[in-house]
């Protein structure tokens, strides 16, 4: 399964307070006069600063300034923080997660055995389990997709936090099961184990 993009280092080094500060003098040097019209003075700023902190405090201080620079990369105008709210959601492959789509269609056509499947992300694979295998390839996507969404944001809320997902494989039967042993078995081979342990 693919490794997510390098550059969580940074993310350590920067806090949500920082990422705000970091996107507002960002902002100020590329929608200049905006900027100062918009926030024209300290307090102006304090406050603004305030409320896009409490209202980005789900996404990580890496999401939030990736999502800042893609914004000033593709608007002419300083944006709102809904503008901003929608880049950190799009902003999943920074943390080398498909979008919700891909992430669906993924899921769909993937072979079977699922677990063998070579999944983009381990966030899909969980994500198209907890959905259902069976849902996923009979029911109607404007039945299926909602509800692989509604898992596959969960998860991904979970990396974006710094978890490492875990896909875990079943284990296979033993070809032989082995026999109970009895009460005098066990004692024996305990004492047997005691002895070579010196206990």
């Amino acid at each position: 399964m693919a490794e997510p993009a390098g550059k969580f280092n940074d993310d350590a080094k920067l806090d949500r307070v920082d990422a705000i500060n970091q996107i507002f003098a960002e902002f100020e040097f590329a929608y200049h006069n905006q900027f100062h019209k918009a926030f024209s003075d300290a307090e102006s700023q304090i406050i603004a600063k305030k409320y896009w902190l409490g209202t980005l405090e789900m996404y990580s201080p890496l999401q939030i300034v990736h999502a800042a620079k893609q914004v000033i990369r593709t608007q002419d105008y300083l944006p709102s923080i809904a503008a901003l709210v929608k880049a950190c959601e799009q902003g999943l492959d920074l943390f080398g997660l498909p979008s919700p789509r891909q992430a669906y269609i993924e899921a769909c056509d993937a072979s079977t055995p699922k677990r063998d499947y070579p999944w983009s992300h381990e966030a899909v694979y969980l994500a198209g389990k907890a959905a259902g295998w069976f849902v996923l390839a009979t029911e109607s996507e404007s039945r299926s997709y909602p509800l692989f969404d509604y898992h596959y944001q969960l998860l991904c809320r979970r990396v974006i936090n710094g978890e490492r997902l875990e896909v875990t494989v079943a284990v296979p039967l033993p070809d032989k099961v082995a026999r109970l042993l009895s009460k005098d078995e066990m004692k024996a081979r305990l004492a047997k184990m005691r002895d070579e342990l010196g206990l």
